[in-house]
């Protein structure tokens, strides 16, 4: 049996003597030998142990390389590597459309087999959502007095998407069902293809005249498909017991058999040399990606050598073969840290995302800052490197859990705000009402005192629904400026030395464009002040000529851009000439809403401060030198000066109104 060519995956490997019984033409028929080499699995490139000092590589299992056909290189290490590199996709966040366009795409750009996890966990991100909406339809319909036998509820949205799942279940049953029926196919192939040997192996014919009917056998068996894993043995050792018996015969004629020797050396020796080549290369996983398929054609398609040189030939290619397999072991080893410290962090991020949720309080501002910052925390997780593949889906089932619970929270607090806006609109209609049977009121000393409580109690309600907000002010704010209006044009004509201060403002507004500055600070600050007091002194003008005063805050802001004035100094001056002008208006809504306006202000840029020193947390690690760093720290004091701007005008109102 010494000149045998032997295409199993190791040209050394010993024949055992125990049998597989085939499944025989005739009772003539050889009992073929069961090989130890035949493998179960060809995915498994790990060499027999039965192979002296034979290496071992551990396997990345794809759709290509199960398939027993020849694939490109390239493309498999290809398809290796997306499956590899791919990163959990966060559904949580989407709607339930965005799901069914997401489940869409998914099918449309990915193989149907490989997207199981995925539409799944699709499907369930879905039915939450839309459990959680059949849970609130419940409850409105059972707080109607509605019987739950009676109840049912369904949505467009529910619909769409369990036909685009169907679609998805649908196509991937038919794909394993033609998998199934190729690999039948398969099956019925390569079982002819051994009978076809065995009809040679009878044939009176010379074994030598059928040498090139063997050589296409083999490159049929080659290119025929995978079959059912459950049969793969016995049609491998069926295959190869009658293709080496017919080997057997073949010694007669040595030119043939030398001639597979020549091709196969020639084939391994490429290996051999690409091989070598990858141990020099520095991308180590890109590298043993493609050991892998070479394994697989030195077991799987490339038949034996000479005996004599099969032991030196196999030492040659297990050395380049240790090479790859050790750099690959240290360049684990050295991930494996990586991939720790990327678990500590993700796992630090999730908790910040419990912490911002603890402390986040029941306002609308609170809650707006709250998902800012959760965005921010998402993505510094998505950024932030793979994990130990043992933590993989404890990491990413606790991310999911612990911003599905916050967003759970900010969906429950904007839920019992929708509930408090609906009782916020009724008081503001209420107001609405009132304000509009008094705006024709001719008490006057009533009705204007009535109006400003209206104003104040109008302010202390809360929001209301956004879809009615925009019409509810409308009603009110005509009703209002309607009362107003009146009472000013009353006021304009019972005091006529209103028309009087209107030419003394003019006479002054027109005499700022003759005014020269002198250059010197203090003496130029003093003139525009003196400006300013003398344009106080003169008194109210009539309401419908107020534009007045904003002429005259535009002339002063030319005068300031001729300075070189402190900012904050010229924003104050202005500011209390602005305060001025208001607090001489009978109207005090404006007084107020100036005072609400800045109250505002405060607050968001209060807000805007603890952001950003909540963002200095995902920066502990790094040097304060640190250019982003710095420019943090450089924003924090940009807004605490506005801060200091904002609160210094909100104590000269606060002075006005208690003076």
């Amino acid at each position: 049996m010494s000149d045998q060519i032997n295409s199993t995956p190791q040209d050394n490997t010993p024949i055992e003597k125990s049998v597989t019984t085939p499944q025989a033409s005739n009772s003539k028929e050889e009992t073929p030998k069961k090989t130890s080499s035949d493998p179960a699995d060809t995915t498994d490139i790990k060499p027999s142990k039965s192979v002296k000092n034979e290496p071992e590589v551990e396997t990345v299992t794809t759709p290509e390389i199960t398939e027993e056909k020849e694939v490109e290189s390239s493309d498999a290490i290809a398809q290796i590597e997306t499956i590899l590199e791919k990163e959990p996709t966060d559904y949580s966040s989407l709607t339930k459309l965005e799901l069914t366009s997401a489940l869409e795409s998914l099918m449309n750009n990915s193989a149907i087999e490989n997207i199981k996890e995925e539409a799944e966990e699709i499907k369930t991100e879905f039915n939450n959502q839309f459990q959680e909406e059949l849970n609130q339809k419940k409850e409105a319909f059972l707080s109607q007095g509605g019987n739950i036998i009676d109840f049912h509820y369904t949505s467009i949205e529910k619909k769409a998407f369990n036909d685009v799942f169907n679609e998805y279940r649908t196509k991937r049953n038919a794909h394993f069902k033609k998998l199934k029926q190729d690999l039948e196919g398969n099956l019925e192939v390569r079982n002819l293809l051994i009978e076809e040997i065995k009809r040679l192996l009878d044939s009176e014919k010379s074994v030598n005249s059928n040498y090139k009917k063997i050589k296409d056998i083999q490159e049929r068996w080659k290119q025929a498909g995978a079959i059912p894993r459950d049969k793969y043995n016995t049609v491998w050792n069926n295959y190869h017991h009658y293709m080496e018996t017919y080997y057997d015969a073949l010694q007669l004629d040595r030119e043939f058999r030398d001639l597979d020797f020549k091709h196969n050396l020639e084939e391994k020796q490429k290996l051999i040399t690409r091989t070598q080549e990858l141990a020099k290369q520095s991308d180590v996983d890109k590298a043993f990606r493609e050991l892998q398929l070479i394994h697989r054609r030195w077991k799987e398609e490339i038949g034996p050598v000479a005996r004599e040189i099969r032991e030196e030939l196999w030492e040659t290619f297990s050395e380049a073969t240790k090479i790859i397999h050790d750099k690959k072991m240290v360049a684990e080893a050295a991930l494996e840290e990586t991939f720790i410290e990327n678990y500590a962090i993700k796992k630090e991020l999730i908790g910040l995302v419990g912490k911002v949720q603890q402390e986040t309080k029941s306002t609308h501002g609170a809650w707006q800052n709250a998902m800012k910052q959760v965005q921010e925390v998402r993505d510094v997780f998505f950024s932030v490197g793979r994990v130990p593949k043992d933590k993989n889906k404890e990491i990413w089932a606790s991310f999911k859990d612990t911003t599905r619970s916050f967003n759970k929270a900010k969906n429950d607090f904007y839920k019992h705000q929708k509930s408090a806006q609906y009782d916020n609109l009724e008081q503001k209609r209420k107001l609405i009402k009132l304000a509009q049977d008094h705006k024709d009121s001719e008490d006057f000393e009533k009705a204007t005192p009535l109006f400003k409580k209206i104003q104040h109690d109008w302010r202390e309600i809360g929001h209301v629904p956004r879809k009615d907000s925009d019409a509810i002010w409308k009603e009110f704010k005509a009703a209002c400026n309607h009362y107003f209006d009146r009472l000013h044009a009353l006021k304009d004509q019972e005091n006529k030395q209103e028309l009087e201060h209107l030419v003394q403002k003019q006479a002054l507004l027109d005499s700022m464009k003759t005014i020269t500055l002198s250059g010197d600070h203090k003496q130029d600050i003093k003139t525009i002040k003196e400006l300013i007091t003398r344009w106080k002194t003169v008194g109210r003008v009539p309401f419908k000529k107020k534009n007045i005063d904003q002429k005259f805050n535009k002339a002063l802001d030319a005068l300031f851009n001729k300075l070189d004035l402190d900012k904050k100094e010229t924003e104050l001056i202005k500011f209390e000439n602005k305060l001025h002008a208001l607090s001489g208006e009978d109207d005090t809504r404006k007084l107020q809403n100036e005072q609400f306006f800045i109250g505002k202000k405060i607050d968001e840029t209060k807000s805007e401060i603890l952001q950003l020193e909540n963002n200095l947390q995902f920066f502990k690690h790094v040097e304060k030198d640190n250019p982003l760093v710095k420019d943090v720290y450089k924003n924090i004091e940009k807004h605490k000066e506005q801060l200091a701007l904002w609160k210094e005008k909100l104590v000269k109102i606060k002075a006005i109104q208690n003076g």
